[in-house]
């Protein structure tokens, strides 16, 4: 089923309620009664196309529009990805972190396969960190600068030198799989933990675990279908037109 805008928004989450987290990433939040998906957007401004395209991609795996997604500016792909950034930063890292610590200290004088655990979670922590912080201090402004230069028909030669150094190909080789580990973790939890004391707590760790990868798979699937090669084609356009000037 394809959400469409006539569709009220509660109907959709009944529907499939994974898509909460992901509503959210737009500012929206829970209590909006009745109305449709249009007028919810009209309301917190929120771009109505976009907005399907992203819900839809998420709601079904098989639908993945490449050519309509990178029709959409790359201020909106990467204000959306930003906020999906403050998402796992500031709510669901924060959120098994603390499930992890509650189990370990529910595991009554067997707590080293869990405190094994939960460093490794530690560690997985950082490195998505790590790669958080690089996408906003450079590929993100990055990206909004080649748009801008686009947009205004001049070119810096601070942006030029950046196109010549670090293209976003440089990026792309080098982009981590920060999924990988977080596969891992769920592994551990399933096969090799002892008998936890408390099964609905471990349930309940795993079905975050899931859904978090879930949602880091679309956001790289966004990022390197739609974002980088949107980037690729302003980078070839704007070093065109330097070509042509010279």
């Amino acid at each position: 089923m394809l959400i469409r805008k006539e569709m009220k928004l509660a109907d959709v989450i009944h529907h499939d309620h994974n898509l909460i987290p992901v509503i959210n990433h737009f500012g929206i939040h829970l209590g909006f009664g009745d109305q449709t998906i249009g007028e919810i957007c009209t309301k917190y401004e929120v771009n109505i196309e976009f907005f399907i395209t992203i819900v839809n991609t998420f709601h079904d795996k098989q639908f993945f529009p490449r050519q309509h997604l990178q029709s959409f500016s790359a201020g909106m792909l990467v204000d959306y990805l930003r906020k999906t950034h403050q998402y796992y930063i500031a709510e669901k890292i924060p959120e098994i972190e603390g499930l992890i610590q509650k189990m370990t200290a529910n595991a009554q004088g067997n707590e080293e396969p869990y405190l094994l655990a939960q460093n490794f979670f530690a560690e997985y922590k950082n490195e998505l960190t790590a790669h958080i912080e690089r996408e906003e201090e450079r590929v993100y402004p990055y990206a909004i600068s080649l748009e801008e230069a686009i947009n205004a028909e001049s070119l810096p030669e601070d942006l030029i030198r950046q196109m010549n150094t670090y293209p976003i190909t440089e990026y792309e080789a080098e982009h981590e799989d920060v999924e990988e580990k977080l596969f891992d973790l769920k592994n551990i939890i399933i096969k090799y933990l002892p008998a936890p004391t408390n099964d609905q707590l471990s349930f309940h760790i795993l079905n975050n675990l899931f859904m978090l990868e879930k949602d880091l798979n679309e956001h790289a699937r966004i990022e390197n279908l739609i974002l980088i090669p949107k980037v690729e084609a302003m980078e070839f356009t704007l070093k065109n037109r330097v070509s042509n000037n010279d």
